[in-house]
């Protein structure tokens, strides 16, 4: 049982009944809707785990639980932290992943929210963990985040690939089946987590200029918080974001102005990227992100 008054973040205590991640104080919820992200492999410069940080942050949301870390995480890999609380004691902050939830009051359901770190062994039995949590929970769908180093230039906007589980929703958000085979992290793991239990998921992924990989990247945090506007068919409040992303953009522009290499590199991938057919760059992109930005005009009037 997670501690009254203590994060769940903050106490390597047991939080699991019969292999289920126990979780405390929770309501009824309502069609809710999971968005997963891991720290590590799967985040390239932090841009999908600070998606969930922001969803947090501007939902309100509440954590209701937390994997143990004892099981599944390597300490002299993702070492605790110590440090002082609010009154003073010292105290350890434990590696972890937390289970919040939300009631976006733009939305007609609920959100979990799961924010965590790849786990350094027993990633089945972890995703298992996750995926009964989600079913205690009531979890129609699982959408997971991810944000991969790519050739792309940060002038332009950040490319985002999405692929689904089931062909409905492959059809009704326009994605792709992935291709792709080759390593994967613990997202894809959870993603194919989620198809042998037979839950629709959802996948993500931002692609980050590799010449720009320390966090954070505003933008393609950006971009991956527009791409679950069109999922959620609603307005996400965005904060200081947008002008982040700006001054992110404008940042690494001053940097290439002082690399002559690397402005010829930047231009070069702006040759390649202005000469290929972009689904980002289609009328029907522009008018999706055009109608996202009349409907938070809409939602802010």
């Amino acid at each position: 049982m997670v501690t009254p008054g203590v994060s769940p973040a903050e106490i390597p205590a047991r939080t699991r009944l019969g292999g289920v991640i126990e979780l405390e104080g929770v309501p009824d919820l309502v069609d809710p809707i999971v968005i997963a992200a891991f720290e590590g492999w799967n985040d390239a410069a932090d841009a999908a785990s600070s998606v969930v940080d922001h969803l947090m942050t501007v939902w309100g949301a509440r954590t209701i639980g937390a994997v143990d870390p004892e099981d599944f995480y390597d300490f002299q890999v993702n070492r605790p932290v110590v440090g002082n609380d609010e009154v003073g004691y010292r105290r350890i902050t434990w590696p972890t992943t937390s289970i919040a939830i939300a009631s976006p009051p733009e939305l007609d359901r609920d959100v979990v929210l799961i924010r965590g770190i790849e786990p350094s062994m027993r990633w089945r039995q972890f995703c298992a963990e996750l995926l009964a949590a989600c079913d205690e929970l009531g979890g129609a769908l699982v959408v997971t985040l991810g944000a991969l180093l790519a050739d792309t230039p940060h002038t332009r906007p950040i490319p985002v690939t999405g692929t689904a589980t089931e062909p409905d929703l492959v059809d009704r958000l326009k994605l792709e089946q992935s291709t792709y085979e080759g390593p994967t992290g613990i997202v894809g793991v959870f993603q194919d987590a989620c198809v042998r239990v037979d839950m629709p998921a959802v996948s993500y992924w931002a692609a980050v200029p590799h010449y720009v990989a320390q966090p954070p990247c505003p933008k393609a945090t950006l971009a991956l918080l527009g791409q679950l506007e069109d999922l959620l068919e609603a307005s996400i409040p965005l904060g200081e974001l947008p002008e982040d992303a700006r001054a992110w953009e404008r940042g690494v522009d001053e940097l290439a102005e002082e690399d002559e290499d690397v402005a010829d590199y930047v231009r070069a991938l702006e040759e390649t990227r202005d000469t290929t057919d972009l689904p980002e760059a289609s009328g029907e992109a522009i008018a999706r992100e055009f109608e996202r930005y009349l409907k938070r005009r809409q939602d802010e009037s």
